[in-house]
């Protein structure tokens, strides 16, 4: 008899794409309109468009954690359906470890292209870390009985984190503020022992080594909450248990924030709290409208680019659409004031980028790592 297969949340391919649809693009594309019509709401969400240099948090500082959470979330599923196929963990063992490396190796390659110049190459990526904690996450996850020892297991990595930075400074540089960009331990860690060339600051990678530790947290957070979406429950509860769940991590993570400054760079423990229950609340919105009440037409859009994320991913790095873009929207684009041009062109280029995802999609190719 054949096993049943679980069923794949098609609220999951949603909010994935809907996350990747604004590194597709459409970020310029709400800047270009804050500017063009001068609207109070519209220019707040401009402003959102742009990472916070240091401290603090815009929703633009959303996409990679959303992203790492989401990874988290489909793992029991996934988990669940290549041990009924393939019959082992040792199978899965192999996957974890495989995707998790893959990860890491082409998060180097999209830095730095087939270069082989070792002493000056970027080394740390969103897609290294992506795999590092997703992986370390899955570990964890295979090795504990239950939820509430993979909880004790969260609190443990965020808590020991947080504590690093409170017993721990960069002693190189004589800043004495713990949490400050020339000050934190992380920082520091990447001076000594991450090779190469940094990205952003000179003194430390945005996607440096320590804060990965953090990070596993992340990729945690999503998979307790997809092992919870596989329970019998009616989906109903599931949403307000997801939503109560989402509330109660942003107020502790803005509770944390007073002692350990909400943080991207860092991915500080309130950092963690907070993304993820946003995320979380975001998941439990798309799950109730998609999954529960079946409202599923509008959703299509974003699941096209949810299917292949890694994907546009890449294809944003290597392919040129900009001559694809003048060619079909060019001309569009000359027909309207100049002020609006730029605002066609953004257009253009997501409406490209979504195009060849969408022929990618009836023609069933979708790339997995």
């Amino acid at each position: 008899m054949e096993k049943q297969q679980p069923e794949r949340l098609k609220s999951l391919d949603a909010l994935r794409g809907f996350d990747m649809f604004w590194i597709m693009g459409a970020e310029e594309i709400f800047v270009l309109l804050g500017s063009l019509t001068g609207l109070p709401a519209l220019q707040w969400w401009a402003n959102q468009m742009t990472h916070v240099e240091w401290h603090g948090f815009h929703a633009y500082d959303m996409i990679f954690p959303l992203f790492l959470f989401i990874a988290g979330v489909s793992f029991p599923f996934s988990a669940k359906k290549r041990l009924s196929i393939d019959g082992g963990r040792k199978s899965l063992y192999r996957h974890v470890f495989k995707r998790g490396l893959l990860l890491v190796l082409i998060g180097v390659i999209y830095n730095n292209g087939l270069n082989f110049d070792v002493v000056n190459m970027r080394y740390a990526s969103v897609l290294g870390r992506i795999g590092l904690a997703w992986m370390f996450a899955a570990l964890l996850f295979m090795n504990t009985k239950n939820a509430k020892i993979r909880l004790l297991w969260l609190s443990g990595i965020l808590i020991s984190y947080w504590l690093l930075f409170v017993f721990f400074k960069a002693p190189d540089l004589g800043d004495p503020d713990h949490y400050s960009m020339r000050g934190n331990i992380s920082s520091y860690i990447d001076r000594i022992l991450l090779p190469g060339r940094f990205c952003c600051y000179e003194i430390g990678d945005n996607e440096g080594l320590l804060p990965t530790v953090a990070a596993i947290g992340t990729a945690l957070l999503g998979m307790l909450t997809g092992e919870f979406l596989m329970t019998k429950l009616k989906p109903t509860k599931k949403v307000l248990y997801l939503a109560t769940a989402a509330a109660l991590l942003m107020i502790v993570g803005q509770v944390w924030n007073l002692v350990f400054p909400i943080n991207k760079n860092l991915w500080s423990s309130s950092f963690v709290c907070w993304v993820g229950g946003l995320s979380m609340l975001l998941l439990a919105i798309f799950y109730l409208v998609i999954d529960v009440w079946k409202f599923q037409k509008w959703a299509f859009f974003f699941v096209v680019i949810g299917m292949n994320p890694i994907t546009i991913y890449l294809a944003n790095r290597i392919i040129g659409w900009d001559s694809a873009n003048r060619f079909f929207f060019g001309g569009l684009a000359g027909l309207l004031p100049e002020a609006w041009a730029p605002f066609i062109m953004a257009i253009g280029y997501v409406t490209i980028g979504w195009v060849f995802l969408y022929i990618l999609y009836k023609k069933k190719v979708f790339l997995k790592v």
